[in-house]
């Protein structure tokens, strides 16, 4: 099997067999490119690469191009997956990636607002305008109901069930869920679709919720230019992405006494342990508290 040949089929496996988004899939196929141009530097194919030159790539990546533990184990990652997938298509082929240990990542704490930071967000956005009516309603889905920047794009005007209160969500891997919607999302909802959507759409049809000047659903960058904006507005300091609404969403849950489950479902999480993060940052509260207030803190 030729390199091209191999890719594209692998491609087509983490979308059909994996049920990967597209996101998913080009970071997967990012990765792997970055190997195979290292390979060809060298004279050589991936399909010939033996374990010395995936140790090689990863010192030149490390080394050369600076790149972090975390990146580094993502393009670990990426490249065992590659190799697992042609070991069950190809015989006699050896994975180069055995006994590889994937880079120590240290885990980091996401960034988050308060709720003091949150509400002075929110407050500088305007409802008089159609396009930050527009931009407020998206940006209370990321916080109050913890959803990714991705999935609320992709909303359709029928995922939202305003007698029951909730959003259809379809998030990582074609996974669909039912998210809660607040009392402030669905004002927002409502007053975004009574006196702004079709404002901005014009005489154009659209099937999705959140529209763009062009007519088209919002996209990820748009969003985040426009969040970037409306923080410039504020006090705020901290870098401040449409993930970190979704951050803030669920550390907010878990000071107030949410249980890990729950959250976990809320977010849409596979694997509880993603979920766990947010408990560090509940006891890193906790223990600011104890040592501001406790006699011996």
């Amino acid at each position: 099997m030729k390199e091209a040949q191999a890719i594209s089929r692998f491609k087509k496996f983490l979308q059909v067999e994996k049920g990967l988004s597209p996101n998913s899939i080009y970071s997967y196929t990012y990765d792997l490119k970055k190997f195979s141009d290292y390979m060809a530097t060298n004279n050589k194919t991936i399909m010939a690469a033996t374990r010395e030159d995936v140790q090689q790539f990863l010192k030149f990546e490390k080394v050369k191009k600076k790149n972090s533990s975390r990146t580094l184990a993502r393009s670990l990652a990426a490249i065992r997956q590659f190799y697992n997938f042609l070991s069950d298509n190809v015989e006699n082929l050896d994975n180069p990636t055995t006994k590889i240990e994937s880079p120590h990542v240290e885990k980091t704490l996401p960034d988050y607002l308060t709720i003091k930071e949150v509400d002075n967000l929110f407050n500088s956005i305007s409802e008089d305008d159609p396009y930050e009516l527009r931009d407020k309603a998206i940006f209370e889905l990321l916080y109050s109901s913890g959803l990714r920047i991705s999935e609320a794009i992709e909303l359709e005007t029928t995922d939202v069930d305003f007698e029951n209160n909730v959003l259809k969500v379809i998030g990582k891997g074609d996974k669909e869920r039912i998210v809660p919607m607040n009392d402030e999302a669905k004002r927002l909802m409502v007053k975004y679709l009574d006196l702004s959507r079709q404002d901005i759409l014009g005489i154009r049809e659209s099937e999705f919720l959140f529209i763009s000047k062009k007519g088209s659903n919002l996209n990820r960058k748009s969003v985040w230019r426009l969040l970037k904006n409306y923080v410039t507005r504020t006090s705020i300091l901290k870098n401040i992405t449409p993930h970190t609404l979704r951050h803030s969403f669920a550390t907010h849950l878990i000071e107030n006494g949410a249980d890990l489950r729950s959250v976990q479902e809320l977010l849409g999480h596979m694997d509880i342990s993603t979920t766990q993060v947010y408990t560090h940052l509940a006891k890193e509260k906790l223990q600011k508290i104890h040592k501001q207030y406790h006699p011996k803190g």
